[in-house]
């Protein structure tokens, strides 16, 4: 999909964080918690997803979580098209399930 010659975009972020104490238990919560307040939704156990308006909007929410990044642990952030997230096969056991479809776009004139 694409606004104005603006190609929108999907924002995937992997993460590996330890849970073996309190104090990294409650650091894996807040992490968590900002992505939810920024917006992402969970794609599976510990990937989280949104969508974005464009790569300049993506870029903004990839910095909000690198300013929220854990001292510990792994976090992967992966920018992809609506086309490459479109390409993406979505299996629970053998049975394939539709990807999910980026929001409804408002357009003012």
């Amino acid at each position: 999909m694409s606004f104005g010659g603006l190609q929108t975009m999907w924002i995937i972020v992997l993460f590996d964080l330890p849970t073996d104490t309190k104090a990294s238990r409650k650091e894996y919560t807040r992490f968590r918690k900002s992505l939810l307040d920024d917006g992402f939704t969970m794609m599976q156990y510990s990937v989280y997803m949104r969508h974005s308006s464009s790569d300049e909007n993506a870029h903004v929410h990839a910095m909000r979580v690198k300013a929220q990044l854990p001292d510990d642990g792994e976090v992967r952030i992966i920018k992809i098209t609506d086309k490459q997230f479109g390409k993406i096969d979505v299996f629970y056991g053998n049975k394939r399930k539709p990807i999910e479809t980026a929001p409804i776009q408002l357009q003012f004139f």
